[in-house]
């Protein structure tokens, strides 16, 4: 039961604008070592976002680079098996480094999300986000504050260790197979309504903006990997993908109307993610690798 936990917040749609990091080491199943950081992203703070973790530019003037915390990161997660809760914070990592043109760590990533999902049946097809299983699991922590965030993607797995009797290993393999081991025919492709076996299911995604790929394309890749993919922006939507040309434009110019929707139902409290095309590439890819 040795493993690390990280979690990083973003300084805007763009997932490798890490502003916070956050890492709890465990040892024995017990958090032996914790650290955090505020960090420059080097780009510019989206008022949502600000609103979401409450960090801003002034906050990480005099803070590090991302490429200055590289080796802080590297002594926690080579050689180690990191726990993130769904695949974002592991995708940010790897876009950071891919921004800075730094080597891959060597690490087994783990997701506590696709953990809860086969832990306990009544998040297997939803309700798995991070508040909602420590909530069952009875866990209190700060949302959306990196090192509680990653901390608390820990208890989940701890807790569902605890009722599974299963290791890290046994874990590791676990969530290769399908939540339902019975349902052999649960893995198949299913288009625009999510594939019900996806590591996605549950996410509702609408497209905005100039992308790179046809719509058509990207619906398919989005359903694959189990995202029900909607025409426009509603209460039920929690993924925006918005295109990267659009996104480099959002310092101050204008945004489309889905995703000026999609602020406002943040600003009233709707758990809605805004990413670029390229990161939403980068979430399919690790997805469908996992």
């Amino acid at each position: 039961m040795n493993f690390v936990a990280i979690d990083v917040e973003t300084a805007n749609a763009d997932m490798a604008s890490i502003c916070q990091i956050g890492v709890a080491k465990y040892t024995d199943g017990k958090l032996s070592e914790e650290w955090t950081s505020l960090v420059n992203p080097e780009d510019f703070f989206d008022y949502i976002n600000i609103d979401i973790h409450g960090i801003t530019d002034e906050d990480v003037t005099d803070s590090p680079t991302f490429p200055e915390v590289i080796n802080i990161l590297g002594k926690f997660l080579n050689g180690s098996v990191c726990i993130s809760h769904t695949h974002f914070d592991r995708v940010s990592i790897g876009q950071a480094l891919r921004r800075y043109e730094l080597p891959e760590f060597d690490t087994a990533w783990l997701d506590s999300a696709r953990v809860a999902r086969r832990a306990w049946e009544e998040f297997a097809w939803s309700g798995y986000g991070l508040a909602n299983v420590c909530k069952k699991i009875g866990y209190s922590f700060k949302h959306h504050d990196a090192l509680e965030d990653a901390k608390a993607s820990a208890q989940v797995f701890l807790a569902a260790t605890e009722i599974t009797g299963l290791d890290i290993e046994s874990w590791l393999k676990r969530v290769k197979q399908p939540i339902d081991p019975a349902n052999v025919s649960g893995g198949a492709a299913v288009k625009r309504d999510g594939n019900p076996e996806g590591e996605l299911y549950g996410e509702v995604m609408v497209f905005t903006g100039s992308l790179e790929i046809p719509r058509r394309e990207a619906a398919d890749l989005a359903a694959n990997v189990g995202c029900s993919v909607a025409a426009g922006v509603t209460k039920k939507t929690s993924l925006l993908v918005v295109g990267d040309q659009d996104i480099s434009k959002l310092a101050g110019k204008a945004k489309s109307s889905k995703h000026l929707k999609a602020e406002e139902l943040i600003k009233k409290g709707q758990n809605i993610r805004i990413i670029k095309e390229s990161d939403f590439k980068e979430l399919v890819r690790y997805t469908e690798n996992a």
